[in-house]
């Protein structure tokens, strides 16, 4: 019988020889786990039922695994760790700078997949609002952050499209106004992972969110504090949520 509160798992890869032998041991971690050996074929497992994550290889024949990855962040929100090659390093930056949650490097520990996994996992399970400080809104030099929602609008009243990674980076700075954080701790904040796997994923998520936030004559809200990491250059007022 199929446990109805495992994590479904979707597991896109076009080699058997490593997508079964995974898929199996994914199973006896208590996941349930549905198999894609291309990108085609994991968009139609998409419209047949829900995820809690997925699973995709870089290199695949046909459509990639950049590509679906695109359309699991855009369009389904679908929390997505990336498998990779040694030497895939524009590939990884690629996928973090469109909203990877994470990848792994092959040939990679199945226990430490199923570390990144859960960790993923809790990240995007985490209830809205479960901030030990409340805050319902943030407000800096006209922008508005809603982190029950995970929503920023700009200070035009216009919604800015953000990814989960960019939620999260944008929220720690909001949390240390005018301190300079590292790349070690900004990779925790939105990696969740150990710093020394990518340090290069933060410069390309703050890029990414400089990007989204750019406003004609206004300076970069989000300083660079060379050899220190970075700080957010704005006053910033909490709204505590209502009892």
């Amino acid at each position: 019988m199929t446990d109805l509160s495992a994590p479904a798992i979707l597991l896109v890869d076009d080699e058997p020889t490593l997508r079964e032998p995974l898929a199996e041991y994914l199973t006896g971690q208590g996941f349930v786990v549905t198999e894609a050996e291309s990108a085609a074929q994991a968009r139609a497992r998409l419209d047949e039922q829900g995820f809690a994550l997925a699973l995709v290889d870089i290199m695949m024949p046909g459509e990639d695994g950049l590509s679906l990855c695109r359309h699991l962040i855009e369009a389904r929100d679908l929390p997505t760790i990336l498998l990779t090659a040694r030497g895939e390093a524009t590939d990884r930056i690629v996928g973090l700078e469109i909203g990877a949650d994470d990848y792994v490097t092959k040939p990679f520990e199945p226990r430490e997949l199923v570390a990144r996994i859960r960790s993923v996992l809790r990240r995007a399970t985490r209830a809205p609002g479960d901030d030990t400080d409340e805050t319902c809104a943030y407000h800096f030099d006209g922008w508005t952050l809603d982190p029950t929602r995970q929503r920023l609008i700009d200070p035009e009243g216009v919604l800015v499209d953000i990814t989960g990674a960019d939620f999260r980076l944008l929220k720690a700075l909001l949390d240390h106004p005018g301190q300079v954080l590292d790349r070690d701790r900004l990779l925790d904040f939105v990696q969740g992972r150990e710093q020394h796997m990518f340090d290069r994923a933060v410069d390309n998520q703050v890029s990414r969110l400089r990007r989204k936030m750019a406003r004609n004559g206004d300076e970069q809200l989000i300083q660079t504090i060379r050899g220190g990491g970075y700080r957010l250059a704005a006053e910033v007022r909490r709204v505590e949520c209502e009892a």
